[in-house]
């Protein structure tokens, strides 16, 4: 078993009802990393996050987590998950933000523990490291689309996870908030040692945040340093003219 690899895909195939989604795949995200999966539309990114979380089963191949097999993995306490949207069950849960937040402490043993009364110090922690901590006794559903993505990430932080998984976390903010999310990644990257796998479009941008990234177009197309991206090949890739534009943003605002 190889502690120091958080995901191993090996030779990994996937399909949706005869289509392929990926094929072949092989490479790791060792423990640690700070990796982006990018690509086009329908090339297989979160196909492979949703084959980490459990979700999918390969058809061919194997994936691992911490050198284990997935599907006889059980320590999922280990694993946090921000998705691509927020989903109609968090906009309509009629909860306050302190309260969505401290779900990500409920591991399942008691009701009491999922509805404790007050805000525990890890969940007063997460806040505050996302600037929530002013909006805690606000509805969820009451926050700006930005501020909701942000409370998604202090849920998931809230137990400190060492796997950290995000689907498209920036798809429905702006530049200036993606760059802040970017930089809240790092932080939490940085101070609390966790691995973390980002699904982008934004390739201009999250050639900037991450250490790692790894390309997909169905097969696997790049996995190195972001520096080493293969910048020329994008229209190729994409099908169509691509530029990738960092955006600029020194004084930029808060997210949401």
């Amino acid at each position: 078993m190889d502690s120091t690899k958080a995901i191993e895909f090996d030779h990994v195939t996937f399909s949706y009802d005869g289509v392929p989604a990926v094929k072949d795949i092989s490479f790791a995200v060792e423990q640690g990393d700070f990796i982006a999966l990018v690509g086009p539309n329908g090339g297989g990114k979160t196909t492979l996050l949703k084959l980490a979380l459990g979700l999918l089963h390969p058809q061919k191949g194997s994936v691992r987590l911490w050198g284990q097999e997935v599907s006889r993995f059980r320590d999922w306490h280990k694993i946090a998950y921000v998705p691509q949207k927020v989903s109609v069950s968090d906009s309509q849960f009629p909860a306050t933000v302190a309260e969505v937040v401290g779900h990500g402490e409920y591991r399942g043993v008691s009701l009491k523990g999922f509805w404790r009364h007050g805000v525990s110090p890890k969940v007063r922690e997460a806040l505050e490291s996302l600037g929530l901590w002013q909006e805690r006794d606000q509805r969820f559903n009451n926050l700006s689309v930005g501020q909701q993505q942000r409370v998604l990430l202090a849920r998931a932080m809230v137990k400190r996870p060492p796997l950290l998984l995000l689907d498209e976390p920036t798809s429905a903010i702006d530049a200036a908030a993606r760059a802040r999310f970017y930089q809240l990644l790092e932080d939490f990257h940085e101070s609390w040692h966790i691995t973390v796998v980002l699904v982008s479009h934004d390739i201009g941008t999250v050639l900037k945040a991450v250490h790692k990234v790894a390309c997909v177009d169905e097969r696997l197309v790049f996995h190195g340093l972001p520096d080493q991206f293969p910048i020329e090949s994008l229209p190729e890739l994409y099908g169509l003219p691509v530029t990738p534009i960092e955006h600029h943003h020194p004084e930029a605002p808060k997210a949401g």
